[in-house]
């Protein structure tokens, strides 16, 4: 076996009188050997694997490594067991100083000697026993019975030094491999990630730097350009097209809306911005940039108001009011009327077709409509013909009045009985103020009839009427116990009612209090000679002459004057009908209209609801003029005063050489005194042509369709308080040739 020239004979005893210095040296050495790998190589001992008395040799290694400490061996001759391990376990609690090499082999006894770079060298000196391996490879701290409690000689226990040994010798291995899969895991993990991270924040800024593959902006090619050489393609594309009228379509009439009237307005800089000109986070922005198809409308800045209302415009000459069944009961006998589907505009969906038409294309585009199917289809009417208007006018209803049994006839009752639609089915309904006439008149032979209050012109002048007392049925007690028994038979067709003194509804007192006092306004229109005009403007005038609307009430034509129906007295006339005229039941009334509108206009009343026709009719004052459709359009004002207004209108006929007189007057306390003015025409819209060969065709010349504003100042002393601006939009009036179009 070679021997290390610092290294002293263990074989001998060692000198008391000194402490062993040369003990102290080779245990520094060997401390030394450990720290620095080339020495090791130049100290390591040879074992003879075939003698017995390798063992001494290697009981040497554990005082060499445990003697790693900073205090000199000689300070104890006797070297006691439980001492040495007492220092070898301080020297792992306590780090010394980083400039000393003894923190290096401390660190050793807490982490693997795997992870030094000297260790390999170590670790492949596989001949040697596997205890002086283990004291190789890290330093171990051996307990004091190793060792011989008189110092004459270093027995080791070897098997406590295995025990010792074999623990640093495999615990750490195994943690050298879990510590080293996880770091190379993580750091894989943590290099995709930063791959990710890295290919995301280019993205980022790619997406500012080109426009999406395949891109297009109201149909101008963009494709991968910058986004300012895309700006200067869209605004040399479609700016040229801001003022570029949208037309629509809607069977043979077309309709041009300005872009201004409908409210719309180009947003070049924000277009580019949504076809993907800007910097986006979003990984479907980043994609875009290769791969799909990107097609962007152009951005549009939109005034809501004044585009619903070029689309009610339209719809004006579009719409076709829904016809509900219906049964009525002239001259006591059911009348039926057939369901028909109307057709409006869907308000909506125009919208969407106006916006994306815009800057797209100078094409018609057809106008979005829905049909309205009635609630009761012909079968249902046919039903409740057998089933309720029949029985209803079976015979004679009796009334138990006391002990007075009265016959109740058919046609006392009739005239205020409907079967209408209510919840989409067909109900029959009495009006309790239709029914009161009757109840009261020598039909029935029962009391008389209260008499409300009210206001005449007589004279010039306003006189209140006053009311008086009746005694007789209670109309709205009577029409909920007659419904009932109307598809009754036999003495199942009675009911029990008691007579009482009625009250007017209105009394003098209410009259009164009105203040009535002057006409506040009037207004006349004139009319050609029509029969039909003669007969529905004098019916209309006739009901709603005498209304009085009470301050903070709203007058309402189509609820006043009811359905244009044979029973309530109109007859077939002329009106405008999805933008031509038509023949239908109560034409001419929207004359009436029109002057009940003027008549509130300089009376100073507040505008709630009034609708221009859809084209301009000169007899008319242009902008100031108003069509009525029973459901659909209506005539509303309010009485914003707190005096009462009264309401004269008549007719004076017109005859084959005369024109017709349609009279209307306010009468109430003056509040304002009124004045009208209005603008020049703008956006004038021209006619086209279309052909007729129904029945109900009725010729008609071309119109030319504008705009109009309407302005209304109020004055109080001579003193201008308010004003307000109304706009009239007109449509063009088609040239209707009645019949079919040439080839």
């Amino acid at each position: 076996m070679t021997e290390r020239p610092d290294e002293p004979d263990l074989s001998q005893p060692p000198d008391e009188a000194q402490p062993d210095a040369d003990i102290e040296a080779a245990l520094t050495s060997e401390a030394e050997d450990v720290v620095e790998p080339e020495v090791e190589h130049a100290v390591e001992p040879e074992v003879d694997e075939s003698s017995d008395e390798a063992a001494p040799e290697q009981d040497v290694a554990g005082p060499e490594v445990t003697d790693e400490v900073e205090e000199p061996v000689a300070e104890e001759p006797a070297v006691e067991e439980a001492a040495v391990e007492t220092e070898a376990a301080d020297e792992v609690e306590e780090p010394v100083a980083e400039e000393s090499a003894e923190p290096e082999v401390a660190d050793e006894v807490e982490e693997p000697v795997a992870e030094e770079p000297a260790e390999p060298e170590v670790a492949d000196e596989v001949e040697e026993p596997a205890v002086e391996e283990a004291i190789v490879e890290e330093p171990v701290a051996v307990p004091a019975g190793a060792f011989d409690p008189d110092g004459d000689d270093i027995s080791p226990d070897t098997d406590v030094l295995a025990a010792a040994a074999a623990e640093p010798a495999t615990q750490p291995a195994t943690e050298d491999d879990d510590e080293g899969g996880s770091h190379i895991g993580r750091n894989v993990l943590l290099g995709v990630l930063g791959l990710v991270a890295a290919l995301y924040v280019a993205g980022y800024f790619l997406t500012g730097a080109r426009m999406p593959a395949n891109a297009t902006i109201g149909g101008v090619d963009v494709s991968g350009m910058s986004p300012s050489a895309a700006r200067a393609a869209v605004d040399e594309a479609l700016t040229p097209r801001i003022a570029n009228e949208i037309v629509l379509s809607h069977e043979k009439v077309e309709f041009r809306v300005k872009p201004a009237d409908a409210g719309l307005s180009f947003d070049l800089d924000r277009s580019v911005d949504e076809a993907g000109g800007h910097r986006s986070w979003n990984p479907k922005d980043m994609v875009g940039l290769l791969f799909g198809d990107h097609e962007t409308a152009p951005a549009l800045d939109v005034d809501d108001a004044k585009l619903q209302s070029v689309i009610g415009t339209i719809g004006e000459s579009i719409n076709v009011e829904v016809v509900e069944a219906q049964i009525t009961f002239p001259k006591a006998k059911p009348t039926p009327r057939e369901p028909k589907a109307g057709l409006v505009v869907a308000r909506d969906d125009a919208a969407d077709v106006i916006k994306d038409a815009y800057l797209v294309t100078d094409k018609p585009v057809k106008v979005p409509t829905v049909v309205v199917e009635p609630a009761v289809d012909s079968d249902g009417l046919a039903d409740a013909m057998k089933t309720i208007a029949e029985p209803a006018v079976a015979g004679p209803v009796t009334l138990a009045v006391g002990d007075k049994n009265v016959s109740l006839p058919v046609t006392a009752y009739t005239p205020a009985l409907v079967v209408q639609v209510q919840d989409n089915v067909l109900k029959p309904y009495i009006d309790p103020k239709k029914l009161a006439e009757p109840l009261t008149s020598s039909v029935t032979g029962i009391g008389k009839k209260a008499v409300d209050a009210t206001v005449k012109i007589e004279n010039g002048k306003p006189v209140v009427v006053p009311g008086k007392e009746g005694v007789g049925l209670q109309p709205e007690e009577m029409a909920q116990k007659l419904l009932p028994v109307l598809d009754k038979t036999g003495a199942e067709r009675k009911i029990a009612i008691t007579a009482k003194v009625v009250d007017p509804l209105f009394t003098t007192e209410d009259a009164k209090a009105l203040k009535i006092t002057e006409r506040i306004s009037s207004f006349t229109t004139r009319f050609p000679y029509a029969e039909y005009r003669n007969i529905n403007q004098g019916r209309a005038a006739e009901l709603i002459n005498g209304t009085i609307i009470e301050p903070g009430e709203t007058f309402s034509f189509n609820k006043t004057v009811g359905e244009r129906t044979v029973a309530n007295g109109f007859v077939t006339g002329t009106v405008i009908n999805g933008g031509v005229f038509r023949e239908e039941l109560g034409g001419g009334v929207s004359q009436v209209a029109t002057t009940t509108y003027n008549a509130a206009f300089f009376g100073g009343m507040d505008d709630v609801e009034h609708h221009p026709h859809a084209f301009y009719i000169n007899r008319y004052p242009v902008g100031r003029e108003a069509t009525v459709y029973f459901g659909n359009l209506d005539l509303r004002w309010k009485n914003s005063t707190k005096y009462g207004v009264l309401v004269r209108a008549w007719v004076v006929k017109s005859t084959p050489g005369s024109q017709g007189q349609m009279h209307v007057e306010l009468w109430s306390t003056k509040v304002y005194d009124v004045k009208a003015g209005q603008s020049a025409r703008r956006n004038f819209r021209s006619p086209g042509t279309q052909y007729d060969d129904t029945k109900r065709c009725v010729p008609q010349d071309p119109i030319q369709g504008f705009d109009i504003d309407i302005y209304r100042t109020f004055y109080q002393g001579g003193k201008k308080v308010k004003s307000e601006t109304d706009t009239a939009h007109y449509q063009a009036a088609d040239h209707v040739i009645c019949g079919k179009k040439p080839d």
